[in-house]
Parts: structure tokens; C-alpha cells; sequence
């Protein structure tokens, strides 16, 4: 046999190399298009928020490393705004794990110099809304409810709230609906 009658040994050429060459391209673009559409689909709802001075991953925090929100945010039940947590907390762990990856020592920075870290902030509500925490977490609320998929992101995205997403929320819970007791006290 003739090692270019294409029964064995030599490449492909002419129409059949064009054919292979096409399904492999096609199985590519179709193997890519389904990767985005499965993206899109399993995580639908998840924006990127702003860029922060320190690159903090609440996935990798909250979902799997399992840490309690309240652990880094200790006022939600007491206080009016669930609070951020000091530069010192972090190194509660930052001490002895990853100490020296780049962000770590972006953070030992502030905390050396005693500076707060400027962080951009994300949840917002109007001035004249008095919101406290601490009834929506005793009626069993989970901070997915207002706040989103928390755990399934990296960077959060801003969020302002508004009067009709609390209405609507008190209706289909049977709460509050009274302008100055509720929220504008």
C-alpha cells in the first residue's frame, strides 16, 4: 500500500483535512458557546460590583470557607448599619494564612499605618430611611433575601434600595406598613 491512498501513515489532505478541520472548529465553538450558556444560566443574577482597594472575595469567605457573616460584620444585630470589620479582625486568620499574598500585605499595610481601608460602599439606603438589622434577622430572615447571592461572589455589586422592594417585602410578610413606625422614625 501506497502510503498516500490514506489508509494509514500520511496526514490527510485536500477535502478531507478541510472536513476535519471544520468539525474541530465547530465542536470548539459549540464547546464554548455551551460553557456561556451554562455560565449564564447557573449564575444568572450575579453582577461584578466595583473594583475595592483590597480584592475581597466574598465566595471565597462566606461560602467556602463557611465564616459567619456576622463574624466580620458585628453590629447587624445591634446596630443600625451592619458595620465593616476592622483591619485588625482580618488578621485574626491573615496572620498565619496566605500572610504574604499581595492583597494580605496591601491590608498589613493599613493596619501598620493604622489607616482605615477606604473601601467603596456597596448597599445603600436613602438618609431618611432609619433600616435596623436586627428585627429581620429574629423574624428568621437570611441576608440572601435583601443582600443576594452573597456567597456565589467574588466582587458585589452596588445595590440601592428602594421603598417599593421593603413594601412589597412587608405586604408579602405581613408586616409593619406604617410610614413612622416601620422605617421613617
Amino acid at each position: 500500500m501506497s502510503p498516500h491512498d490514506g489508509s494509514g501513515g500520511a496526514p490527510a489532505s485536500g477535502p478531507r483535512r478541510w472536513r476535519v478541520g471544520a468539525v474541530v472548529l465547530l465542536a470548539s465553538v459549540v464547546l464554548l458557546a455551551g460553557g456561556f450558556a451554562f455560565v449564564a444560566y447557573a449564575y444568572p443574577n450575579i453582577q461584578i460590583g466595583p473594583e475595592q482597594p483590597i480584592a475581597f472575595s466574598h465566595r471565597l469567605h462566606a461560602n467556602v470557607k463557611e465564616i459567619d457573616c456576622r463574624f466580620c460584620h458585628p453590629f447587624v444585630e445591634r446596630g443600625k448599619r451592619a458595620g465593616l470589620p476592622s483591619v485588625g479582625k482580618c488578621f485574626y486568620c491573615h496572620d498565619t494564612i496566605i500572610s504574604q499574598h499581595p492583597e494580605i500585605l496591601k491590608e498589613r499595610k493599613h493596619l501598620d499605618d493604622g489607616d482605615p481601608v477606604p473601601w467603596k460602599r456597596l448597599m445603600t439606603l436613602p438618609d431618611h430611611v432609619q433600616f435596623r438589622h436586627q428585627p429581620h434577622i429574629r423574624m428568621g430572615f437570611d441576608c440572601s433575601e435583601c443582600h443576594g447571592q452573597v456567597k456565589a461572589a467574588d466582587r458585589l455589586p452596588v445595590v440601592e434600595f428602594t421603598m417599593g422592594f421593603c413594601i412589597t417585602c412587608h405586604r408579602e410578610n405581613d408586616a409593619n406598613l406604617d410610614c413612622w413606625l416601620a422605617c421613617h422614625n
